[in-house]
């Protein structure tokens, strides 16, 4: 795995090694010592899935705040996706700037979310589907969320939502 830092303070590009034979393949989605050692909390207490079945689904953006805030690590294993890491820490030095990558399956590519910073994404394919690692279960008091176009984030979606 190779890890990228991002336009985002604490945001990471994660690379995964795809290796493919006539067979198909087997590839690490995360790896905790990896995680660990480039200083990324891997302490993941929840694993969710998010099936998309329509090109220009929309989710995002959103966050859970206070003592639910959480990391996550998002990876796609189906279809494409648009993800976007939006910094909402007031302290921090990217405040209000946000940080994007193409998800997919044939890339590999996945993102580590920092705690404070929302996430969001559009579907670029039809049934794409992502991986969540969170490391704080949902707390529905927690839960914020932010509109995709407000003007405040200035957020240079590729497409426009459908869904």
């Amino acid at each position: 795995m190779i890890f990228e830092k991002t336009s985002v303070d604490g945001c990471y590009v994660i690379k995964r090694s795809i290796p493919i034979d006539e067979r198909g393949y087997f590839s690490r989605l995360a790896d905790v010592d990896e995680f660990r050692d480039n200083g990324l909390n891997s302490n993941f207490v929840q694993i969710s899935a998010s099936k998309n079945y329509a090109m220009g689904t929309l989710r995002g953006m959103h966050m859970q705040i206070g003592d639910s805030a959480e990391e996550k690590y998002i990876c796609c294993v189906d279809g494409e996706v648009f993800d976007v890491c939006l910094d909402l820490r007031k302290e921090s030095s990217t405040y209000l700037k946000y940080s994007s990558v193409i998800l997919s399956e044939e890339n590999g590519n996945a993102i580590y979310i920092p705690k404070g910073c929302a996430h969001g994404f559009i579907s670029l394919k039809d049934n794409s589907q992502l991986i969540y690692f969170m490391t704080a279960p949902h707390d529905k008091e927690a839960e914020r969320g932010y509109r995709w176009n407000d003007p405040a984030f200035c957020i240079d979606w590729p497409i426009a939502p459908t869904a």
